[in-house]
């Protein structure tokens, strides 16, 4: 027989678990009708009694089903009140009030002072005496010499082929040991007009150098997201060697104006639109995606599109005036991300 010290002390004990278990919140039963088993209450009441949080359940397999049954009845909400919406501006047709815009970081973007206005005089001015001026006037056409790093592997060698199938008039070469500043006066000297270098790091390309002839300026960019036609899903046949239409989507600065004209640079200006093939560098947020894609019109309304590779990822790293010079050369933009990149809504190109 034990003491009575003890039967009270366990007496105690079984008092204050009923009692915990009283002031428990009551889940809903996991029987019953299909209604409350999908999380939703006859007459349309929610589950879950207002307040309760599906993280009290400490059973870890009760919670997580709780929490699937919360997101479907969500889910179902959502549903209908889009279903809802649908219908009520079917019926008022014209007189529909128009569509909200979301809000994103996009279009909540801070005002950048060096927005171009494409009345400006200044910006014309500009345009008409920079160093694709004579690209611009038709005085030039481009002829691209596409190089690497010294001892590339075969992933950087085989993009660099097949930007050559993008781009026309470009031309491959392999380094073999020779610096950039000495590649230069030579591209120079054979009409070259701009210069391409690919960089790799661990057999993967991860940066891009682009050098305008004779005179600059030169852009470094860091790529990622690199992939190769064969990496990509559900692509075209090769493309052909029709000459590409060329998209340059959302360079609105002044910085993001040259950026936008050096990628012009390397098209010539009439494209062969029998082709249906177009190259498209869009930038969103900083970063510069590029695609190369052949359309076709399906009827009047509607157009298909098939992507033919490759396709990469680039984010401006600096720009310098003149050709490359790592070190004597002047810097007109260089990315610093400790005192640039302090607000996410704050955009350069």
């Amino acid at each position: 027989m034990a003491p009575a010290g003890e039967q009270s002390a366990g007496g105690g004990k079984r008092g204050l678990k009923r009692r915990a278990a009283a002031e428990e919140p009551r889940e809903p039963a996991a029987g019953g009708d299909g209604a409350a088993e999908g999380g939703v209450r006859p007459g349309g009441a929610a589950a879950f009694p207002p307040g309760f949080s599906v993280s009290e359940i400490k059973n870890k397999q009760r919670r997580h089903l709780m929490f699937t049954r919360w997101k479907q009845q969500r889910r179902k909400e959502k549903l209908a009140a889009k279903k809802k919406l649908k219908k009520e501006r079917e019926a008022l047709g014209d007189k529909a009030p128009p569509k909200p815009v979301p809000k994103t970081i996009d279009n909540q973007r801070v005002y950048d002072e060096t927005t171009v206005d494409p009345t400006d005089e200044e910006v014309a001015y500009d345009e008409a005496t920079d160093e694709f001026a004579s690209y611009f006037n038709r005085q030039t056409s481009p002829k691209i010499l596409i190089t690497t790093s010294d001892r590339p592997h075969g992933r950087t060698v085989r993009l660099c082929e097949q930007l050559s199938t993008v781009i026309p008039d470009s031309h491959v070469y392999y380094r073999r040991g020779l610096a950039l500043k000495k590649i230069i006066p030579q591209c120079i000297a054979r009409d070259f007009t701009d210069l391409i270098v690919i960089n790799e790091d661990r057999k993967t390309p991860n940066g891009l150098i682009l050098s305008h002839l004779p005179n600059g300026p030169t852009a470094h960019f860091k790529m990622s997201s690199v992939r190769l036609r064969k990496e990509i899903k559900r692509r075209g046949k090769d493309p052909t060697e029709h000459v590409p239409e060329i998209i340059l989507n959302n360079f609105t600065t002044r910085l993001g104006h040259s950026i936008g004209r050096m990628f012009a640079s390397l098209f010539p200006h009439n494209p062969q639109f029998i082709g249906r093939q177009v190259a498209t560098f869009h930038n969103q947020r900083d970063y510069i995606f590029f695609r190369f894609h052949r359309y076709i019109f399906k009827s009047e309304k509607k157009v298909g599109i098939q992507e033919l590779g490759p396709r990469f990822t680039l984010k401006l790293r600096s720009l310098q005036k003149g050709t490359f010079d790592s070190k004597y050369g002047e810097y007109e933009w260089v990315h610093k991300p400790r005192e640039m990149d302090t607000s996410r809504r704050k955009f350069h190109l």
